[in-house]
């Protein structure tokens, strides 16, 4: 097998990856990102580090367990880094990873998006609904 420049495993490893193959590990990243939660953690945590209690504060309708799932998801996944400081009570700091970081345009395009969309997209809904019922 001839050997392959770095170059060359980059470009190949960049066409082995189909998400519209059930098989491709882009599938399982793409369910932890597509996540509501993670959208609302990700564009809390773009504007600074915060602590747990300050997230669950900010986004409203979080629980503790599914907070503690997604960050431990996006810890895992490498997009947050978790800090802990050695004080009393014990400090627990999350913040985006560099990689978390270039997620944001992303992240960032959609939650606007939704927000800048909402309305028309309830009127579509509501149409429906009245054509199928």
């Amino acid at each position: 097998m001839p050997t392959r420049t770095a170059a060359e495993r980059r470009v190949e490893s960049k066409t082995v990856y189909n998400a519209f193959l059930a098989t491709c590990p882009t599938r399982q990243l793409l369910d932890v990102i597509s996540d509501k939660w993670v959208t609302l953690i990700l564009a809390a945590l773009a504007e600074r580090p915060q602590r747990y209690s300050e997230l669950r504060r900010l986004i409203a309708g979080v629980s503790q367990k599914m907070l503690t799932q997604t960050l431990r998801s996006l810890e895992r996944s490498g997009l947050v880094s978790r800090t802990v400081t050695a004080s009393v009570p014990v400090r627990v700091d999350y913040a985006l990873t560099p990689l978390g970081a270039s997620l944001m345009p992303v992240v960032t395009a959609v939650k606007d998006w939704a927000e800048e969309h909402i309305d028309h997209v309830r009127a579509a809904q509501q149409e429906f609904d009245t054509d199928h019922h």
